[in-house]
């Protein structure tokens, strides 16, 4: 499967989630990342019309997320967030964010991830890090 093809495949799994309704698209992808954007505007804004720090943190896992399981394709197995830690570092009004999941820890049970929103001028936005744990995919 191409990088164009893959891209295609998880954006398309996107339609009806809480990525599609936070404007998400993945990007880029590699063997140990995942990237995508996320549009800053009215929608995910707090009550000071900034960027929710809860939709930078659901932009985070969707990333996080997302790459480990893609890792685990063909495995039998799936991943599940169990933690995510994240500093907002800066505010951001309008505009597009990039967000890019780094799969630093590849093991058997855990994953761990070091996931960083950046604004158009590659300021940090957020920076976060995540861990999934590696189920069996009959396992709940």
């Amino acid at each position: 499967m191409t990088k164009e093809e893959k891209l295609k495949a998880i954006n398309d799994m996107n339609k009806n989630t809480l990525m599609e309704t936070l404007g998400i698209v993945f990007t880029d992808i590699g063997e140990d990342f995942l990237e995508g954007t996320m549009p800053v505007n009215s929608r995910i804004h707090q009550p000071l019309g900034m960027l929710h720090g809860g939709a930078s943190i659901a932009f985070a896992e969707s990333l996080g997320s997302c790459l480990s399981n893609i890792v685990l394709l063909g495995t039998g197995s799936a991943a599940v967030g169990t933690n995510i830690n994240s500093n907002h570092l800066k505010s951001k009004r309008e505009g597009i964010v990039t967000g890019r999941a780094r799969l630093t820890r590849k093991g058997k049970t855990l994953h761990f991830l070091e996931i960083e929103i950046r604004d158009e001028e590659h300021h940090l936005i957020c920076h976060s890090t995540m861990s999934n744990m590696v189920i069996a995919m009959n396992a709940s």
